[in-house]
């Protein structure tokens, strides 16, 4: 009820500035010991997956907390693992605004950020100023001005970069938002990359004496034969899991309503069938040990459910946590802690 209310006022306001609002606000109440508030203490149970041991399977999803400055705030809402990013080399402003879309009668959202960050140096002070029991995935991209053709370089400069911080390490090659990226999914640009990041994963590894999984987040706009594509490059390449899936360009099931023509990634609950599908396509075609983090359209602990029977080891949330409130992240963990 008091989340409801609040958003409420939130949504009165410019769709960013209230994400703004919302956050300080999460970050303040755990700073000053709040945080019992928004969520209580949940039943969960540890999980492995990548060789990693998380405090539970419900992540809070990239793009929410792009430069790390919220990752206390959020492991206290209790989620198992935050993922931070996506974070370029260079600070860059990202697309003009207005850039973030609310469509709350679909409980949708459309964003076209653009890798909005303040570079990847401010992301590393703050997680190496940050105390959580949550583990912290970092999402890397490149760079808006950086061409297409020499994405490797800033993939590389990122990889190497947040290494030594991250618990496992995020590709985003998927965002509909920065022009060319999502061609890096296909053929031979996806094979260089994931080739020379796994050459500098080997190297890194053996430099710091600790393994940090890789995982490539994938778009949920795929054919069939797009999938299967992908799944045997990522096999043969040894990527160490998959994130299914980013946001969508398809606006099929919000036609019509307001804000549903504006350019952008579509999350929230109408990506949650196409995502789902996805997750299980990639289930079907990569090898049993090759885990899947699911994303999208997560709205309560049945869709977190689904996920995981659609062949997933690990749920993330975004959209699902402005509809719904922390509490979901306690419904999701205490859903899938009674499931297993």
């Amino acid at each position: 009820m008091l989340y409801r209310l609040m958003r409420n006022l939130m949504f009165c306001i410019d769709a960013e500035k209230s994400h703004h609002l919302g956050m300080t606000a999460i970050n303040l109440m755990e700073m000053t010991g709040l945080s019992w508030l928004l969520t209580r203490k949940m039943a969960s149970r540890k999980v492995k997956v990548m060789g990693l041991e998380f405090p539970n399977a419900v992540g809070l999803a990239a793009g929410l907390d792009k430069n790390g400055d919220y990752i206390e705030a959020m492991s206290a809402l209790g989620f198992g693992f935050v993922e931070i990013g996506t974070v370029t080399p260079r600070p860059q402003p990202g697309n003009p605004k207005p850039r973030l879309f609310r469509i709350p009668e679909a409980e949708g959202i459309i964003n076209r950020m653009g890798f909005n960050n303040l570079g990847v140096d401010h992301l590393l002070e703050q997680v190496k100023a940050a105390k959580t029991r949550s583990l912290v995935g970092i999402n890397i991209g490149k760079n808006f001005d950086t061409p297409v053709e020499n994405a490797v370089d800033d993939y590389l400069i990122g990889l190497k970069k947040v290494y030594p911080y991250a618990d496992y390490v995020t590709i985003n090659i998927s965002s509909p938002n920065t022009p060319g990226l999502r061609s890096l999914q296909f053929g031979e640009s996806l094979a260089a990359l994931l080739s020379a990041l796994k050459q500098a994963q080997q190297a890194l590894a053996e430099e710091f004496g600790r393994y940090v999984p890789m995982a490539v987040k994938v778009a949920p706009d795929l054919t069939e034969e797009e999938v299967r594509q992908l799944a045997e490059a990522f096999s043969s390449h040894g990527v160490d899991a998959v994130i299914a899936t980013n946001t969508t360009m398809s606006r099929d099931d919000v036609s019509g309503l307001a804000n549903a023509e504006e350019a952008g990634g579509l999350s929230g609950a109408p990506v949650f069938e196409k995502s789902t599908d996805i997750v299980r396509q990639f289930r079907a075609a990569l090898p049993e040990d090759l885990p899947i983090i699911a994303a999208g359209g997560i709205m309560s602990g049945e869709d977190a459910l689904a996920k995981l029977q659609a062949g997933a080891d690990l749920v993330q949330i975004y959209s699902g946590l402005i509809y719904r409130g922390p509490s979901l992240v306690r419904e999701v963990v205490e859903t899938i802690a009674k499931r297993n």
